[in-house]
C-alpha cells in the first residue's frame, strides 16, 4: 500500500484534506467517495518527503509533549461535558493547539470522524501521540456512553503521571549537575594546569612522592591523547545508546536504573505507582484484567517491569489470582500486596489499586523532597576526597620548593 494525499469537498461542501494509505489512486477515490468526500486532488507522497517525516519522527522533533496531551485531554473532557459535538469540538481543540503535529493529527482524526470512524478508531491511528491505553480507555467510554468520564479519567491519570516524572527528574538534576560540574572540573586541571606544576617540578629536579607521578603521568596522557579519549568516549556512548534500543538493551538499561543507590528506589516506586494508577483506571473503565495488565504494562516506560507485569498477567492467565502473581514478580511491598489481597476478595481491585498508586506517590513525594539532604553528605565526601588527592600530589612537592627557596 502507498500513501496519498488528498483534498475534497465533504457533504456540507466544506474543503476537507488529509492523507490516507490505500492500494491505488482509483481506491482511494472510492473510499472517499463511500465516505461522503468528493475528491478534488490526490497525489501519492513521494519516499523522500515520507523519509524526512519518518526521521523527525525517530528524532522526536516537534512530537507533542505530555502537557500538550493533557491540555488536549482536559480541553475535549470540556467539550463534551458541555453537549458540544464530538466533531465541531475536535476541530476546536486542534485551532487552538500550538503543537503543529498535534493539530495535524487532531485534523486527521477529525476527517476520519466526518468519514463515520468512531472516536477511538481515529485516534488509534496515530500511535505516536496516543497510547494503547489511552484509545482503550476512549473506547470504553464510547460503548458506555461516558465520554466525558473517560476523558476526566485520562486528564487524572496524565496530570499524576506528570507530577511523578517531574519530582523524578528534580531528583536526577541536582547529583547529576555536580557530577558533571566534578568531571568538567578535574578535565580542566588534568589538560591545563597540572602540566605547568609539572614543568615547574621538573625544573628543579624535585624527587616526586608516588602520588605526585601517577598524576602527572595521567595529566600528560589526557593533554596528548585527549582527541583520542573523546572520540574513544563518543563511540562507546553511541554503541550503548543502539544497544539500549534493542529489546534485550533495554531491559537490562531498565533494571540498571533501578539498582543505583536511593535514585533507584524512587525510580521504582515512582514507576509502580504510574503502573497502579493506569491498572486502577483501566479497571474502573471496565476493561478486563488481562487486557488491562498488558496497557498498563506497556504505559509505564520501563522494560524489566513491562517483563515482570506480563509474567504476572499469565500468571493470572494461568488461573493465579491477582495477589499471588503480584508477589511472585517480587515488586510490591507487602502492605501493597496486602491491599491486593483485601481488594480481590472484596471485588473492589480498582479502589486498591488507587490507593496503592497514592501510597506510591506519596512515598515518593517524601524521599524526593528527602534526597538532596542524602546525596549532599555523598558529593561533599566525593569532592573532598578529591581535593585531597589534587592537594597531596600537588602541594606536597610545592612545600619542598619553598624549603628549597629557604635554604
Amino acid at each position: 500500500m502507498a500513501l496519498f494525499e488528498y483534498k475534497g469537498r465533504n457533504r456540507g461542501g466544506g474543503l476537507t484534506h488529509g492523507r490516507r494509505e490505500a492500494d491505488s489512486m482509483d481506491s482511494l477515490a472510492r473510499q472517499l467517495s463511500q465516505a461522503g468526500v468528493i475528491p478534488i486532488d490526490i497525489s501519492e507522497v513521494t519516499k523522500a518527503a515520507s523519509t524526512r517525516e519518518q526521521l523527525a519522527l525517530a528524532l522526536g522533533v516537534g512530537k507533542p509533549s505530555l502537557v500538550d496531551l493533557i491540555f488536549f485531554t482536559r480541553q475535549m473532557h470540556a467539550l463534551t461535558k458541555a453537549g458540544i459535538p464530538m466533531i465541531q469540538g475536535l476541530n476546536l481543540v486542534a485551532e487552538s493547539t500550538r503543537n503543529d503535529q498535534l493539530a495535524q493529527t487532531l485534523y486527521n482524526v477529525f476527517e476520519d470522524l466526518e468519514a463515520g470512524y468512531e472516536l477511538s478508531s481515529g485516534l488509534a491511528r496515530h500511535p505516536t501521540v496516543f497510547n494503547n491505553l489511552y484509545v482503550n480507555i476512549i473506547r470504553v467510554g464510547e460503548k458506555a456512553g461516558k465520554l466525558e468520564e473517560a476523558f476526566f479519567m485520562l486528564y487524572q491519570y496524565l496530570d499524576s503521571d506528570r507530577i511523578t516524572l517531574q519530582k523524578i527528574k528534580s531528583a536526577l538534576f541536582y547529583p547529576m549537575t555536580v557530577i558533571v560540574a566534578i568531571i568538567c572540573a578535574v578535565a580542566f586541571l588534568m589538560v591545563k594546569v597540572i602540566p605547568i606544576f609539572a614543568d615547574v617540578f621538573k625544573n628543579f629536579n624535585l624527587d616526586l612522592p608516588l602520588q605526585t607521578k601517577i598524576i602527572i603521568y595521567f595529566s600528560n596522557f589526557f593533554a596528548d591523547y585527549w582527541m583520542i579519549i573523546f572520540g574513544i568516549i563518543i563511540l562507546l556512548a553511541w554503541r550503548i545508546r543502539k544497544y539500549i534500543k534493542t529489546p534485550g538493551g533495554k531491559i537490562i538499561w531498565h533494571q540498571y536504573k533501578l539498582k543505583i543507590p536511593r535514585i533507584g528506589d524512587i525510580i521504582l516506586r515512582a514507576t509502580l505507582a504510574r503502573f497502579s494508577r493506569a491498572f486502577f483506571m483501566s479497571n474502573a473503565a471496565g476493561i478486563p484484567i488481562l487486557q488491562g495488565l498488558t496497557l498498563t504494562g506497556k504505559a509505564i516506560d520501563n522494560a524489566y517491569i513491562e517483563s515482570r507485569i506480563n509474567e504476572m498477567r499469565l500468571d493470572v492467565e494461568k488461573g493465579v489470582s491477582i495477589t499471588r502473581a503480584a508477589v511472585a514478580t517480587k515488586l510490591f511491598t507487602p502492605l501493597v500486596v496486602q491491599m491486593l489481597a483485601v481488594g480481590e476478595e472484596t471485588g473492589k481491585i480498582d479502589e486498591m489499586m488507587k490507593e496503592v498508586a497514592e501510597f506510591y506517590e506519596s512515598e515518593v513525594a517524601y524521599d524526593v523532597d528527602n534526597i538532596t539532604k542524602i546525596i549532599e553528605p555523598i558529593l561533599t565526601l566525593a569532592l573532598g576526597m578529591m581535593v585531597l588527592i589534587l592537594a597531596m600530589g600537588i602541594f606536597l612537592p610545592m612545600w619542598d620548593l619553598v624549603q628549597i627557596a629557604q635554604k
